[in-house]
C-alpha cells in the first residue's frame, strides 16, 4: 500500500510559492503509414501485426522518412506561429525501455523543425494568456507494454509483461512550451486551457484524431515551485501521459500542493517522473528523471538532413484553415453571442453542426438553441455523441423554417424532431404522419374558443371586466382541445375579439 503524501492547502501554496509549468504534448499524426517504414498507422489491431524489420529495429533494416509526416510537422509549426527550420536533422535518443525495439528513439534534439512560437489561450473568464512554444519536433512513438497481474496495471507487482510493437514507429510530434510563469493560482487552469486549445488547433488542421483516450494526444506536465521573491526555478517533476483535460488540471494542482508540503517541511523535491492516479487525483513516483546528457544524443546516420524550401513552407502556410481563436471571434461577432453563450456553444461540441444548420438557412439563435439545448439533451439521454444523432443540419433547419412560417409551434416542432430521431422520415413527412400542423383556420379556432368560453363564463366575465391576463386560462383550454396545434397568439387575439374586451 503506497503511503499518501502530505499536501498543503492550495490557498497557502499560492500565497507562499510561485508555480512554474512546462507542458510537453505528444501528438500522433494520422498519416497512413508509420514515420520510417511502410507499416500501417492505425489504432488497435491484433498485437504485433503492423510491424516490419524497420520498426522492429532488426539488423540491416534502414529507415525511409515519411514525407506526409514532415508536412504535418510544418503545418503544426506554422499554426503555432513558429519559425520553420531551413535545415534540421534527426538524432538518436538512447535509453533502454522494453517497448523500444531499437533501444533508441529516432527523434530531434538541438535542431527541431519548428521553434520559437506561441499559442494564445482563452481562460474561462475570457482572459487571454499567451503560452510561448519552445519547439515542435518530429520523432517516432514507442510500443506499448501491458503489465499483467498486480493491482495497479503498472510494472510494480506485475506477474509478467507483454509487448505490442504496433505503435512503435508511429509519427509523433512533440510540442514543448517555454516555462510558463506568473500564473499564480490559475496555473492549473492555464494548463487545462492550453491543452484544450492545442487539441482544437490540431483538429482544425486535421493532422491527428487527438483521441486522448486512445493515446494519440498525451500530455506530460512539468511542475516546480519557487518561494515568493525567488528568481531561480525549483526542482521539477514530470507527470507523464496525462490523458484528459480535467486530469491535466488536477495533476498540476496536486503536484503544487505536494511539492509545497515537501519544501515547507524542510525536504527537497526529487527530479523524477510521476504517474497520475485518476481514481483520487494524486501522483505517485516513477523513475528518477534523466537529463539530456543521459540520453547520449548523436546525429542519426541513416537519415539525411531535412531542408524544407521556403516555397514549400509558404505553400503549406496557404493550406492552413481558420484557426480556432479566430473562428471563435468571428462566430461571436456574426451571431452576436455573449461570452457565456460562446463558451456553452463550444463546450457542447456542436459548433460544426450549428454552422452547418445556419448554412442551410436557419437563424443562428434557432440553430444554436436546437443543438445546444434540445438535441444535446437527447444525446445525453441516449448516451451518445451529439454528432451521432440520426438527424442532419438540413433537417433541423427545415424544422426551424416551419416554426418561422407559423406552421409549427415550438412544442409541435419538438415532436417533429423526435419523429425524425425515431426514423419516421423527413420533417414534413413526420408532420403529415403525426398530424402535427398548426391549426390556422380561424373558423376552427373560433369554434374551440366559443366552446371554451361557454364552459368558463366566469373567466369570460373577468376578461370583459378588463382582466385580460385571465385569457390565459381560455388559451390553455383551446390548446388542449386542439392537441397543442393551435397558434396561441392567434387564439388570444380571437378570445379578446370574441368577448369584446
Amino acid at each position: 500500500m503506497t503511503a499518501v503524501a502530505e499536501v498543503m492547502d492550495y490557498a497557502e501554496v499560492v500565497e507562499r510559492f510561485d508555480p512554474v509549468l512546462g507542458l510537453e504534448v505528444h501528438v500522433e499524426l494520422n498519416t497512413k503509414t508509420k514515420m520510417f517504414c511502410g507499416c500501417a498507422n492505425e489504432f488497435g489491431g491484433e498485437p504485433n501485426t503492423n510491424v516490419c524489420p524497420t520498426c522492429l529495429g532488426l539488423p540491416g533494416a534502414l529507415p525511409v522518412l515519411n514525407g506526409k509526416g514532415v508536412e504535418g510537422a510544418i503545418r503544426i509549426g506554422l499554426a503555432l506561429n513558429c519559425e520553420i527550420a531551413e535545415w534540421c536533422r534527426f538524432a538518436r535518443k538512447n535509453y533502454f525501455y522494453p517497448d523500444m525495439p531499437k533501444n533508441f528513439q529516432t527523434s530531434q534534439y538541438d535542431e527541431p523543425i519548428a521553434f520559437n512560437g506561441y499559442l494564445d489561450v482563452t481562460l474561462d473568464d475570457g482572459e487571454v494568456v499567451r503560452v510561448e512554444i519552445e519547439r515542435a519536433h518530429m520523432e517516432e512513438d514507442t510500443g506499448k507494454s501491458l503489465h499483467v497481474g498486480g493491482a495497479t496495471g503498472r510494472i510494480h507487482g506485475a506477474e509478467h509483461s507483454l509487448l505490442d510493437y504496433n505503435r512503435a514507429g508511429v509519427p509523433l510530434i512533440e510540442i514543448v512550451t517555454k516555462p510558463i510563469v506568473g500564473m499564480g493560482e490559475r496555473a492549473p487552469e492555464v494548463a487545462r486551457a492550453y491543452v484544450t486549445a492545442l487539441r482544437d488547433l490540431l483538429l482544425a488542421l486535421d493532422v491527428s484524431d487527438v483521441r486522448m483516450d486512445q493515446g494519440s494526444l498525451r500530455c506530460d506536465a512539468n511542475v516546480s515551485l519557487m518561494p515568493k521573491g525567488a528568481t531561480e526555478f525549483g526542482t521539477r517533476t514530470e507527470t507523464k501521459n496525462v490523458n484528459s483535460f480535467r486530469s491535466v488540471e488536477r495533476a498540476v494542482r496536486y503536484e503544487m500542493t505536494r511539492q509545497a508540503a515537501v519544501l515547507v517541511a524542510g525536504g527537497t523535491v526529487t527530479q523524477e517522473t510521476r504517474h497520475f492516479q485518476e481514481s483520487d487525483g494524486t501522483t505517485s513516483p516513477g523513475r528518477t528523471k534523466e537529463t539530456a546528457e543521459d540520453y547520449r544524443y548523436f546525429p542519426e546516420p541513416d537519415l539525411v538532413p531535412i531542408a524544407p524550401s521556403r516555397e514549400w513552407v509558404e505553400q503549406l502556410r496557404g493550406t492552413l484553415p481558420e484557426m480556432p481563436a479566430a473562428r471563435r471571434k468571428r462566430i461571436q461577432s456574426e451571431w452576436n453571442l455573449s461570452a457565456e453563450e460562446l463558451r456553452d456553444l463550444f463546450n457542447s461540441g456542436a459548433v460544426e453542426l450549428v454552422e452547418a444548420t445556419v448554412a442551410e438557412g436557419a437563424k443562428p439563435n434557432d440553430a444554436r438553441s436546437w443543438w445546444v439545448n434540445f438535441l444535446a439533451q437527447e444525446a445525453n439521454a441516449r448516451e451518445t455523441e451529439i454528432a451521432a444523432l440520426p438527424i442532419t443540419p438540413a433537417q433541423v433547419a427545415r424544422v426551424a423554417a416551419l416554426v418561422d412560417a407559423g406552421e409549427l409551434t415550438n412544442k409541435l416542432a419538438r415532436e417533429v424532431v423526435k419523429g425524425v430521431l425515431a426514423g419516421e422520415g423527413e420533417p414534413d413527412e413526420v408532420v403529415e404522419k403525426r398530424g402535427l400542423k398548426v391549426v390556422s383556420d380561424d373558423s376552427a379556432l373560433l369554434a374551440a374558443v366559443d366552446e371554451a368560453l361557454a364552459a368558463q363564463p366566469d373567466i369570460a366575465d373577468k376578461i370583459r371586466g378588463g382582466k385580460v391576463q385571465a385569457a390565459g386560462a381560455i388559451v390553455g383550454a383551446v390548446m388542449k382541445a386542439t392537441k397543442g396545434q393551435a397558434d396561441a397568439k392567434r387564439v388570444r387575439e380571437l378570445i379578446i375579439e370574441r368577448v369584446g374586451a
